[in-house]
């Protein structure tokens, strides 16, 4: 018998399970044994293959028909049999049920709790709060239920789907083709458990989506129509996200398919568009329909502000066009950016942009005959649109101010602790996917779910509660990092570092179930890290170094390294492959197998690449080995993105086809290229012999640099309510440490929050200590970061980390530097410490300000540090942006 398990960590919870069966994202971590169920007080969902009847409200709300109906579809796919849905009246109703209702909106809910036989009270005017509770007798017939009350539509969404994650049905059941393992029998333990989000919008942006999501689309859907997005819908939901900017290259989400926008609201999503597509009208939009006298001619405020203004209040009319004073649940971004997502004007146009603000909002009031704070607003702070508010632009305190990362993965702004709460509240706008500078990065996933987590940490503590929204590109492959994000969007005050240490394995439980889940957990965790140091489409042939010719053979140096690391990841994928069902070897190729053979093929093309090019330099024959070696890799690029296409009937054929190879700029190249290679003489049967590699290990250090991971520091001393914490596998090694709570403002020296390196140093001389940091920014805007270090007892030197985040020309040393790093995915601060002599030492890291997270020391007693890759910054320049 497998019983329904709940949240480790809800105060609330339910009472008592006997085996794990799907621990939900939401849920973060299982716990260590789940106690035993007793069968005579459980309920019974699924008993013998035959699961309980539904039961929801005549009129009941669509959102939660929907999610009634796609209940049943799931109880069918645990028990293999559909339950019956009934649909308002239960005088024949006879056995278990499970009764699903919106609190103060449902008469069978409303006439449970009149009667004293359910609770729910603390639920009542709460935002997507919701309750399960097992009842005794709830209706005449039937001896057992589980309530499922929401406070609103969308808490009875959440709570439904919650019980769905439980019982081994994954948000990804669709969209990665996540398999349902059948049970006979699953029991509810008695009891009640409540839930509600920590965070009020939670969701992503569809963007950069062409070719593949477009394209992809287009074959199963004939278009990014309603066909399409009612499966968007449902995972966004599945995975208690509530909020969607929708796909925006050449479309129009409310033009393209009127039905969308229709369906959306009957689902219970909130609709609202990107950073620069004001009003609910799509940028595309503005160049249709000219005809019409109302689009078109110049985004331009100054020059035709009444065109612009009747384009607006036409995006406001059809979120009312729900009919009877009703309006279809939206976000509504106010503000404006140029044409084609870039800026609007030269230099800081405050006092316009007011203007252009004050009208949306009289647009507001006057199409919905509401004051505009009663409709949900956004101003998202992105790029240059950050520069306005740091220069003192006022906009009403309804309105949300959406901060944003850099598009890399760092968040550039947050809320001045200072400053008085606003009734709009803040978010972050997120990326896991960019087009525009340094260069695009669009194939892979290459988010290391440890660094969303600093981040978006950050943002929660720092007062950023109202809106996290991330680009998630075309979905897939994003599966694991959008996973968590929204989990931990739900909750961020659950999401410990412990809880986040375990998700892998709990993630991976629950899609492939626990025989494998701490295999396929650090799998998932080693590939996100390798491809986190540097995104794919930065990669080439110069990118890492190799460690030349010797006498005795080649030396592979820093890549050869890198390369091997790929190739170990690689066997162990093939390897638990291998035990896993037929039914689930779809999902495992497209969430682990593609991404970890694809990169660990991409290293060994350039790899392959860079060893021809310095053998054909010397005319050494064994240049040639290296060319097939290349032309066998780009050969097999193509059959890992065919074999992708044609998985699963051909579900996904398109969704792959990102160019990923052989960047000359920031943008995409125009097709897959192969990198040049050459070919030196014939092969003769003495060049054929020549021709065979022999690698050998990279030559030892001589003694003057000590590399020491931030982690293995020898002591730590914390205080004022800060301790240094580690998160494992952050950056690019073993981890990375920070003090926790983020969020809180500088310290001094003298307050003696520090970490303490003992070393023993071989080779006297001028030592220089250099940090490895992952790259953050300053977020108060008050030109940097600092970290204190100094050896032994000597004086603290404050070195300030302070990178200047732009997707644009890079005018300044700020920007250029910002560049190295995030193409590093490393960013080095460095101090003189003077002369050291020989012996035992200690290294001492002194926490000044927030944000800072320390990967590795490095200190160098010789005439300089060991170099780290190579960055490809230079192809920066003006770029749109996503």
């Amino acid at each position: 018998m497998t019983a329904f398990t709940p949240p480790a960590l809800s105060r609330r919870s339910l009472i008592g399970s006997a085996t794990l069966l799907a621990m939900p994202m939401h849920a973060l971590a299982a716990p260590a044994r789940a106690p035993r169920v007793d069968p005579r007080t459980a309920f019974a969902l699924i008993a013998g293959g035959v699961p309980a009847s539904l039961v929801i409200d005549a009129g009941t709300d669509s959102a939660v028909r929907h999610v009634a109906t796609n209940f049943a579809l799931d109880l069918g796919r645990v028990s293999g049999t559909r339950p019956a849905l009934i649909d308002g009246g239960t005088a024949e109703l006879r056995g278990p049920a499970v009764i699903i209702g919106v609190l103060g909106d449902s008469a069978i809910i409303d006439g449970l709790v009149a009667a004293g036989k359910i609770a729910a009270g603390d639920i009542k005017g709460e935002w997507e709060a919701f309750r399960q509770i097992v009842v005794d007798n709830p209706l005449p017939g039937v001896a057992r239920a589980l309530v499922i009350v929401g406070s609103d539509r969308r808490g009875a969404v959440f709570g439904t789907y919650d019980v769905s994650e439980r019982i081994g049905v994954s948000p990804w059941h669709w969209f990665a083709d996540v398999p349902v393992q059948r049970q006979r029998d699953v029991l509810i333990p008695a009891g009640s458990r409540r839930d509600q989000p920590k965070v009020r919008y939670r969701g992503f942006f569809i963007n950069d989506e062409d070719p593949c999501l477009s394209g992809w689309a287009k074959k199963a859907f004939g278009g990014v129509t309603s066909a399409m997005y009612v499966h968007v819908f449902e995972l966004l939901l599945r995975m208690k996200g509530n909020y969607l900017w929708p796909a925006m290259w050449g479309k129009a989400f409310a033009d393209d398919d009127p039905k969308s926008m229709v369906l959306a609201d009957a689902m219970g999503v909130v609709m609202g568009n990107s950073h620069h597509e004001p009003m609910l009208r799509a940028q595309e939009e503005w160049h249709r329909h000219k005809d019409q006298g109302v689009t078109g001619g110049a985004w331009d405020y100054t020059r035709n502000g009444d065109n612009l203004r009747k384009f607006w209040r036409g995006g406001i009319e059809r979120m009312m066009a729900k009919g009877r004073g009703r309006q279809y649940d939206s976000l509504v971004t106010v503000g404006m950016r140029g044409d084609g997502d870039e800026a609007m004007a030269e230099g800081t146009a405050t006092g316009l942009l007011e203007r252009i603000v004050s009208d949306q909002r009289k647009i507001i009031a006057d199409v919905t005959g509401k004051p505009p704070a009663e409709t949900p607003q956004v101003w998202a702070l992105y790029k240059e649109v950050q520069d306005y508010y740091d220069h003192g632009m006022k906009v009403p305190d309804d309105v949300t101010l959406l901060f944003s990362d850099d598009n890399w993965g760092q968040i550039r702004r947050l809320p001045d602790p200072a400053v008085a709460p606003r009734s709009g509240g803040y978010g972050v706008y997120y990326h896991f996917d960019y087009v525009g500078g340094p260069r695009n990065y669009k194939w892979v996933n290459t988010n290391q779910i440890e660094k969303i987590w600093q981040q978006m940490d950050l943002a929660y503590q720092r007062g950023a509660r109202a809106i996290w929204i991330v680009n998630v590109g075309d979905i897939k492959p994003m599966e694991y990092p959008l996973g968590f994000f929204l989990a931990q969007a739900w909750n961020p005050e659950a999401m410990t570092p412990a809880m986040l240490a375990d998700y892998p394995r709990v993630w991976a439980s629950a899609t492939f179930g626990a025989a494998e889940g701490k295999a396929i957990g650090e799998m998932i965790t080693a590939y996100s890290q390798y491809a986190a140091r540097r995104k794919p489409e930065l990669i080439d042939q110069d990118s890492f170094a190799i460690g030349g010719i010797t006498p005795e053979g080649l030396d592979g140096g820093q890549f050869g390294t890198m390369v091997a690391e790929w190739d170990a990841l690689e066997t162990r994928m093939t390897a638990v492959r291998a035990t896993l069902r037929p039914d689930q070897r779809d999902a495992y190729y497209q969430i682990i197998e593609f991404p970890v053979s694809a990169m660990a093929n991409l290293y060994r093309l350039y790899y392959s690449t860079a060893w021809n090019r310095a053998l054909g330099a010397s005319n050494d024959p064994r240049a040639n080995y290296f060319a097939d070696q290349v032309e066998a890799s780009f050969r097999r690029d193509g059959e890992l993105t065919r074999r992708y296409h044609t998985i699963n009937g051909g579900k996904w054929d398109g969704m792959m086809a990102q160019v990923h190879m052989s960047y000359v700029s920031w943008n995409d190249p125009t097709q897959q290229t192969m990198p040049s290679i050459m070919r030196i003489g014939a092969d003769t049967p003495e060049a054929e012999r020549r021709r065979q590699p022999k690698f050998v290990s990279s030559q030892p250090a001589d003694g003057g640099v000590l590399m020491i991971e931030a982690p293995a520091f020898s002591r730590a001393r914390d205080g004022k309510g800060l301790r240094w914490t580690t998160i494992p596998h952050l950056g690019h090694d073993a981890g990375a440490v920070l003090a926790l709570p983020q969020g809180r403002g500088a310290s001094v020296a003298g307050d003696g929050i520090c970490l303490e390196y003992d070393v023993v140093v071989h080779k006297a001389g001028p030592a220089t200590l250099t940090l490895h940091l992952a790259p953050t920014l300053d977020t108060s805007g008050h030109g940097g970061s600092r970290i204190g270090v100094s050896l032994n007892d000597g004086a603290v030197q404050a070195l300030q980390l302070q990178l200047e985040a732009s997707g644009g020309a890079q005018d300044t040393p700020g920007k250029k530097r910002w560049a190295d790093a995030v193409c590093d995915n490393l960013v080095q601060l460095s101090a003189t410490l003077g002369s050291v002599g020989a012996g035992r030492h200690t290294i001492k890291l002194w926490r000044l300000d927030d944000n800072i997270v320390v990967q590795k020391l490095v200190l160098s007693t010789s005439a300089s540090p060991p170099p780290v890759a190579r960055s490809v910054a230079s192809a920066v320049h003006s770029a749109p942006s996503g």
